[in-house]
Parts: C-alpha cells; structure tokens; sequence
C-alpha cells in the first residue's frame, strides 16, 4: 500500500529531522554557555572560542547535559554555582531552540 509507505517514509524523515535539530540547539546552546563561562573566566577572543568548543565537547562524555553542567561550575571554581550554570543553560536552550524555530 503505497500511501502508507510514504506515511511512514515521512514520519521517519520527520523524526530524522527533529533528532538532527534538537542536536544543534544543545550543541549550541552548550556552546553559548561556554561563551558566558569563558567571559566570566575572563577569556576572550579565540581563547574562549577554544573554550566553549572544550564546552561542546564536554557533552559527548555521558547522555544528558549534567556533565556540561559539572564540566562548567568545576571550571568557574565558585564564580556561579550549578543553579545559575542550569539556569543560563536553559536560557541559552530556550534563546538557540527560538533562533532554530525562525529559521536562522
């Protein structure tokens, strides 16, 4: 039944593309976190492009972002604890997820 092949063809492109979008929002909202730890660490510059890559990378160690989490709040030994580190990686997710939805 033909129609329900291409059904499911598009269900499963769908699902492809969802998986691939959500992807690149924590790949990038880790990577604006990185950012925001790097300019309280005082980096600047391609400093802390190196250092929110080392960010990103971080999220590739467990399944979860918890590990980006540690990763941050050891790094800024004290200059935020891992409430603030949650919370502005939330609000990098929700600001990257709203770029993502218009396209950009």
């Amino acid at each position: 039944m033909p129609t329900f092949d291409d059904r499911e063809t598009a269900f499963e492109a769908k699902f492809a593309h969802d998986a691939e979008m959500q992807f690149k929002a924590e790949a990038r909202a880790n990577k604006a976190l990185g950012l925001w730890a790097a300019a309280l660490l005082g980096k600047s510059g391609d400093e802390a492009e190196a250092y929110a890559m080392g960010v990103v990378k971080a999220d590739f160690t467990e399944a979860g972002h918890e590990d980006v989490i540690r990763h941050v709040v050891a790094d800024l030994d004290g200059k935020a604890d891992m409430a603030a580190v949650r919370a502005k990686r939330a609000e990098c997710l929700y600001a990257v997820q709203a770029e993502l939805a218009k396209g950009a």
